[in-house]
């Protein structure tokens, strides 16, 4: 960089179009002999580029230094837009005051273009402090200037910062015309990083209008710019942080955003993005049930918003550290005055957040039975409900729905649940991840426990149930959109079977792997980002639960579905033309009953444990006398449907003494077992059977079943590899998998099936036309899901189920692999003689001998679904 004064000014804008070449230069600039102009400059890149992207400390220092030397210039232009970016990088830093400052010397020094650079810079800084309307001045004063200058470059930054202050005053069409305008500048430039940011930005905007999918899509976009820059970018990680948050993932964003907080901390990076971080960490925590972690974060946040001079976020702050107390049991009128102040500040704000406020006001108020204070604050939030984004509406018709139930109206409470969850109807139809659907009903878990809990005091148990149903297993009630025929979503499930079948070779063989585990988490990664991308195809929810047309389909069967209120089991009975509840015990002592079985089991699996065998039983009494109470006695002798809650999905269902010896299915809700109940099976009559490497009969029953049917297609060794495996599944009407099944709390839609060329996903399973009408998983965990969102399963059996699959058959713990095959071998001639699943996996069970392993064998098994 050796030509004059003009030349090295192409340094400044170079630090957003090539960061990294635009420091190198003004390195050369300053390792010869410069003017004081020229010097200048490159102390000013090098600043900015250490304010942005690296240590906050050397910025100010080199920026102080091209400060100096514009006034040994003498150029009151140069110094005045040095001064400019001094008073952002002061604000970042903390020190506001002088921040502030700097930008009055500026705007005093500065002429024409120069001057309206400065106001930009301060219209960013009233942002950052949360002083919206001063944002909007400075930006407009900006604007008119550089227009006239036609400085395209500065225009488009201005028109990006306009559009980001609109988003966060909650008016999201104005941001996102602004958006659009910008981003039609900035093709017409080379500054990369800028492009970056608006593409980021746009994110934010879709997140704001309730469009997830495309909101994680532009933010993925804007992260793979950065990456090509070589910059780091905090403000994504918070954005992305909030996407993650709205789409249930709070343990995800908690983790991003304590990441991002020591990755900054090492840098030496901006006070004020790691005080922006800090707020979303105790956001994040606060979702993920950690009231403690919460506290923590928002009580440093607030006080380094507090010494930051920013008042808007320091009270976005605590309202975050009020719900974190409220959660952690601290209910106080303080807390109320506390909340009611918050949102006073926040409705002066314009922020969207200030009926989340009240409602919390009005929450802390009714558990203090304060009713009027309560209902003061409830009927503000409750305003919202009219507009807006999909959970601002949802925040509205919780208020209601408490106000109805403050003014002992069941009615009313009924009615604002019901709106309130049509809302978030609307909003899953537009996920197509079915992850993403199962975690959003987290929104709705609240209005869902309204409903059940005035059902119980006003109404009967019809009408339990149905409020039960409504917002149970919603995710399945619609396949989730097929991923798209994206070669490189196709191309990374590939690598990941490839590089997992490594790793497991190799940690079978005693090697570490850690380079291999590395890039089978990458590529998890990226399959996972692409199928969020994924938007919804589905219409709105057509065919509601009508209990009068399940009581007709049941005929001489029974269906138990179990409802919890407050903490208590509920038995509700259905069958005879009508429903009948019955109290049982609490879910929590249930829940560790059920885990004492599940650790039984697992004992009983190997031989030696028989003295294991009574205790089991005698859990599995007290698991019957829990959850179902008096129900046991009225269930009939006719088959049993049970329907239970997430929660208790691990329960040995045929352990129970009133269920053991009888024809029992589970489903995970009324409405799924009837829609199972209509499947038809396919035409064609095909039979699969799968043979996965590794087990320790190796799949001794396949062979065996291979010679029963009638030219069944058998895949076994080198023909058990995924691709053509998924091709013989789709459509089938049977199909018979004996794999090593690995079940992934952490990730469970990477729960897999060992195949002979690595594991077969529950992403795989999602990519199926139709996957097979019965489906029988012979191996360990099978049936293993993890419970999220509101009362929602993801797992493999509930990924088959809104596929086309009827009826599943699957082990909910570790069995036996020698006392699995009579028991397959029976489940199949009960089968071929015409049989249901859950009739021939009862008559299977009865044939096994009376040992303790080959009866924990056939107690770990369960039919799901009505095939």
């Amino acid at each position: 960089m050796t030509a004059g004064s003009d030349s090295v000014l192409e340094l400044l804008p170079m630090v957003f179009a090539a960061p990294n070449e635009a420091l190198a230069g003004a390195r050369e600039v300053l390792d010869g002999d410069p003017t004081p102009f020229r010097a200048s400059v490159a102390h000013h890149a090098i600043g900015m580029w250490q304010r942005d992207f690296g240590d906050l400390r050397l910025a100010l220092h080199h920026l102080r230094r091209a400060r100096d030397l514009a006034a040994r210039a003498d150029s009151a232009d140069r110094e005045a837009d040095v001064l400019g970016t001094l008073g952002v990088a002061l604000v970042h830093a903390g020190r506001t005051r002088q921040g502030l400052e700097a930008f009055e010397r500026g705007i005093a020094r500065g002429t024409g273009q120069t001057r309206a650079r400065v106001l930009y810079r301060r219209a960013y800084v009233w942002w950052v402090l949360g002083r919206h309307r001063e944002a909007l001045e400075d930006v407009r004063r900006a604007i008119a200037v550089l227009r006239q200058a036609d400085d395209v470059i500065w225009i488009a930054r201005a028109i990006t910062l306009r559009a980001t202050v609109h988003l966060a005053l909650g008016a999201v069409d104005r941001a996102d015309a602004d958006f659009t305008a910008a981003e039609r500048l900035w093709e017409t430039t080379g500054q990369e990083h800028d492009k970056a940011d608006v593409v980021e930005s746009r994110g934010l905007a879709a997140f704001r209008s309730g469009d997830i999918p495309v909101a994680l899509q532009l933010l993925d976009s804007a992260e793979e710019m950065y990456a090509k820059l070589a910059t780091p970018s905090f403000m994504l990680t918070v954005r992305r942080c909030e996407v993650l948050m709205s789409a249930g993932l709070a343990g995800e964003a908690l983790a991003h955003a304590d990441t991002a907080v020591g990755l900054l901390d090492g840098i030496g990076g901006q006070s004020t993005r790691k005080a922006e971080l800090l707020l979303v960490a105790a956001r994040a925590a606060r979702l993920a049930e950690d009231p403690q972690t919460a506290i923590a974060r928002a009580a440093v946040a607030v006080r380094l918003f507090a010494a930051q001079r920013r008042t808007w976020w320091e009270t976005h702050a605590q309202l975050v550290l009020i719900e974190a107390r409220l959660a952690a049991g601290r209910a106080s009128g303080r807390l109320v005055a506390d909340a009611a102040a918050v949102a006073d500040r926040l409705a002066a704000f314009g922020s969207p957040s200030a009926p989340e406020a009240s409602l919390l006001a009005g929450r802390i108020a009714l558990a203090l039975g304060w009713t009027a204070d309560a209902e003061r604050h409830l009927a503000v939030a409750a305003r919202s409900r009219r507009g807006g984004p999909p959970l601002a509406r949802m925040t509205g018709w919780a208020a209601q729905a408490l106000r109805a139930q403050a003014a002992g109206s069941g009615r009313g409470v009924l009615e604002a649940c019901r709106r309130g969850l049509d809302v978030l109807d609307d909003h899953r139809t537009t996920l197509g991840a079915s992850e993403l659907r199962a975690r959003a009903t987290a929104q709705g878990a609240e209005l869902a426990a309204l409903a059940q809990r005035a059902s119980l005091a006003s109404g009967g148990p019809r009408r339990l149930l149905v409020w039960s149903e409504r917002w149970r297993a919603t995710a399945l009630s619609t396949p989730p959109t097929r991923p798209p025929a994206d070669p490189t979503l196709l191309s990374d499930l590939t690598a990941f079977r490839e590089i997992a079948a490594r790793a497991e070779e190799a940690r079978m063989e005693g090697h570490p792997v850690p380079t291999l585990e590395r890039e089978q988490r990458r590529l998890e990664r990226e399959i996972r980002s692409r199928t969020l991308h994924m938007r919804g195809d589905a219409p709105g929810e057509g065919d509601r639960f009508d209990p009068t047309r399940l009581l007709a389909r049941l005929g001489e069967e029974r269906l138990v579905e179990l409802a919890v209120v407050d903490g208590r089991v509920h038995a509700l009975l259905c069958g005879d033309g009508r429903v009948r509840r019955f109290e049982a015990g609490l879910l929590a002592e249930a829940m560790a009953e059920a885990e004492h079985v599940q650790a039984g089991l697992r004992r009983l699996a190997h031989p030696g444990a028989e003295a294991r065998l009574p205790v089991v039983e005698a859990a599995g009494r007290r698991l019957e006398e829990l959850l179902l109470g008096e129900a046991a006695r009225y269930l009939g002798s006719g088959p049993v449907v049970v329907v239970p809650p997430g929660r208790l999905h691990r329960v040995p269902w045929a352990l129970l003494p009133s269920l053991r010896d009888r024809v029992l299915s589970v489903s995970p809700s009324a409405g799924s077992w009837l829609r199972a109940l209509d499947t038809e099976p396919p035409p064609g009559g095909r039979h699969i059977l799968v043979r996965g490497p590794g087990l320790a009969t190796g799949g001794a029953e396949v062979p065996d079943l291979a010679d029963r049917y009638v030219r069944p297609t058998v895949l076994e060794h080198d023909d058990a590899e995924v691709p053509r495996v998924l091709a013989e599944l789709d459509g089938a009407t049977l199909a018979h998998i004996a794999a090593h099944g690995t079940f992934r709390a952490d990730s469970p839609l990477f729960s897999s099936l060992r195949m002979a060329d690595g594991p077969l996903i529950v992403h795989d399973f999602e990519r199926l036309a139709r996957s097979p009408y019965r489906i029988i998983l012979s191996s360990c965990d099978t049936a293993r899901l993890a419970s999220v969102g509101a009362d929602e399963l993801l797992g493999l059996v509930t990924a088959l189920l809104p596929l086309g699959t009827a009826g599943v058959i699957a082990s909910s713990a570790p069995v036996n692999d020698a006392a699995v095959v009579p028991l397959m071998l029976a489940l199949h001639k009960g089968l071929r003689a015409g049989l249901s699943l859950a009739e021939a996996l009862r008559d299977a069970r009865a044939s096994l001998p009376g040992d303790a392993v080959h009866q924990a064998t056939g107690w770990a098994f369960s039919a799901f679904g009505a095939a």
